[in-house]
């Protein structure tokens, strides 16, 4: 086979075997495929699209092009989740402890952050001491006996996921729905759990920027995990305003804590309540959405989830007793608030604008090398349909100087959309795919 010919042949609308997108993935992987020859066909896919049987040989390809982590031997139902990234999205901090506590295998890979969203390994280590460089020895253990992992990506999982995003990243092509559901399913398919919940986010906060559109990814991504024989769930959900109040890493691991606590009931705990569900009735755990939900309800009210959580935090060399007193979680020097301009209701947040003040605090990275300040970011007080006094504060400030707080209270200001009139109220979650 020669390259230039399936090149010509996606870019003129043909479809390809899955033979010839095996040769495509292990000849990029090896590095027989140069970058210009695989940014000309990530190009053809993006203008022509792949069929749903390309986009699985395309998916299982991916996925097989290193090594693959094999669970079978761990007792019970094995899950994993996947994020589509979003503003304050802490939902991993909260939701696996609650569903480990329940007896399912958590074994979750995760990223860093970059750009205006936050990665969960990035608000792991604000826990002190906490390692998310563990052995595939030890992850396998701490599967078995914690109930759950969240650790960085082995550098030999889905090689040619890792090239050909950084080339996509670079030359116009990420937004393509089958690069992207192979991206995210060859990961969490090569990453072996048996049941797959998928958390796809819709708003001007995340990738898909209508409801529309994740539906179409939410659907893709769940017919190719149905497909490759794994049980998989998506729920599309709001992000045009942060979910939760926090934005900032060590801000997002003290809100997750107060909600494992109980102490917070807004749209993170509806979140994790939903995805838990959906992991529960998959995993045969629970027999109807009523009883799921009472059985997550009950980690918190018994304090089962944050115990989980703390056994975990110890168990990859973090300090526990963070877990249960906070102030030994980084925390950023100047406070400062952002006082309403004009009495009303907050009728917008801009999620996205929102995300970057926390960046532009040093809470984030621009590029991949950035240095994260951990302690920094915004609390919203403040969310959409809350009626607000003149004065009265949207949001605190955390950050590292007074110049820089001083620029995010504008900053954040800008994100604000305050009228006479309560808006209409929008449904958090958006649909359930199954």
């Amino acid at each position: 086979m020669l390259m230039t010919e399936l090149i010509t042949k996606k870019r003129d609308g043909g479809k390809l075997s899955g033979e010839e997108i095996r040769f495509i993935v292990d000849g990029y992987t090896k590095g027989d495929i140069p970058d210009y020859q695989m940014s000309a066909f990530l190009m053809a896919v993006f203008f022509q699209g792949m069929d749903r049987e390309e986009t699985l040989e395309l998916t299982m390809a991916m996925m097989h092009s290193g090594d693959t982590l094999d669970l079978s031997g761990i007792s019970g139902v094995k899950a994993d989740k996947h994020s589509t990234g979003g503003v304050g999205d802490k939902t991993s901090l909260v939701l696996v402890p609650m569903v480990a506590s329940l007896g399912v295998k958590m074994a979750k890979m995760s990223g860093r952050g970059l750009g205006h969203t936050g990665g969960t390994l990035d608000k792991l280590e604000s826990f002190p001491g906490f390692n998310i460089n563990i052995g595939h020895e030890r992850f396998m253990e701490n599967v078995e006996k914690v109930g759950m992992v969240i650790a960085g990506q082995t550098a030999d999982l889905d090689p040619a996921d890792k090239k050909m995003y950084a080339l996509r990243d670079v030359t116009g092509t990420v937004n393509s729905i089958p690069l992207i559901v192979s991206s995210i399913m060859s990961k969490k398919l090569a990453a072996g759990a048996d049941v797959i919940v998928l958390d796809v986010k819709t708003g001007s906060g995340s990738f898909m920027k209508t409801p529309e559109d994740a539906h179409v990814l939410a659907s893709e991504m769940v017919e190719i995990g149905k497909l490759a024989g794994r049980k998989t769930i998506a729920v599309v959900t709001d992000m045009d305003q942060p979910l939760g109040s926090a934005v900032g890493n060590a801000l997002e691991v003290k809100e997750a804590i107060a909600t494992l606590k109980g102490e917070y009931a807004g749209d993170l705990l509806e979140l994790c309540l939903t995805l838990g569900t959906c992991i529960l009735t998959a995993a045969g755990l629970a027999d109807s959405d009523a009883s799921a939900r009472a059985m997550l309800q009950g980690t918190i009210d018994s304090g089962a989830a944050l115990e989980k959580l703390a056994e975990f935090v110890a168990a990859q060399d973090g300090d526990p007793n963070s877990v249960y007193d906070t102030s030994l979680l980084p925390m950023a020097p100047v406070h400062m608030e952002v006082p309403a301009e004009t009495a009303g209701y907050v009728s917008h947040l801009d999620a996205l604008g929102i995300g970057m003040t926390s960046l532009k605090l040093g809470g984030g990275r621009a590029t991949k090398e950035s240095d994260v300040d951990l302690s920094v970011g915004v609390v919203v007080h403040k969310k959409v349909g809350d009626r607000v006094a003149q004065g009265e504060s949207l949001a605190t400030i955390h950050a590292a100087t007074e110049e820089a707080a001083a620029a995010a209270v504008a900053q954040y200001r800008a994100c604000v959309t305050v009228t006479a009139q309560a808006p209409d109220p929008v449904p958090f979650i958006k649909e359930i795919v199954r």
